[in-house]
């Protein structure tokens, strides 16, 4: 009997582990696991990921196949060109109209690690003006989206940004999604976009 319990205390221990441990979202090689929806660009280039405007210069966005609950996704991304983007979260889409809500990233002062929600209540937190410092324009940035039931936090390079308490994102649902912003102009790069998962 005690063999037996041991056996599935193991088993718990394990499933617990790898709930926590991290995996990659982007594979550095091409965009399986991915979907794109609308017309703009997005392609692999020396194992990175980019997004580039395209000739339509429209919303584009790049969705996760997986839905994600509560998660704490980290990822690099640098700004080539206008670097208006960001990242979606407990999303859904039709066409290129999506649901959920977006971690801005964006160029300097223009709220980069806040969160808005689009086709609904539009900016719900942004950052303290004297945070806006923690953007490296045209380097490499670091971006870590904690999100567990109704309760949501941002971090540039180490540096929080927001902590949000919200019933309406606590009760969402969907994928997670990088975004390219309509306008034209635009390239980000992406890299290093892991996934710790949270129960």
């Amino acid at each position: 009997m005690k063999q037996i319990w041991f056996f599935f205390g193991l088993l718990l221990i394990t499933g617990s582990l790898a709930a926590q441990k991290k995996r990659s979202l982007f594979n550095g090689k091409d965009l399986t696991g991915w979907t794109i929806h609308g017309t703009e660009k997005w392609y692999v280039d020396n194992g990175e990921l980019v997004c580039e405007s395209g000739p339509d210069k429209e919303y584009g966005y790049l969705s996760t196949n997986e839905k994600y609950k509560n998660f704490e996704l980290t990822l690099q991304f640098r700004q080539e060109a206008n670097g208006n983007s960001g990242v979606f979260f407990r999303s859904s889409i039709e066409g290129v109209k999506i649901s959920g809500w977006q971690v801005e990233v964006a160029p300097l002062n223009k709220f980069t690690g806040g969160i808005y929600e689009s086709y609904g209540r539009g900016w719900i937190i942004k950052p303290k003006p004297e945070d806006e410092q923690w953007l490296k324009p045209g380097e490499w940035n670091t971006l870590k989206i904690k999100v567990i039931n109704d309760e949501v936090t941002t971090w540039l390079n180490g540096h929080q940004m927001v902590y949000l308490k919200d019933e309406k994102i606590g009760q969402g649902e969907g994928f997670i999604a990088l975004q390219i912003h309509s306008g034209g102009g635009i390239k980000v790069r992406w890299k290093n976009i892991r996934i710790r998962l949270i129960n």
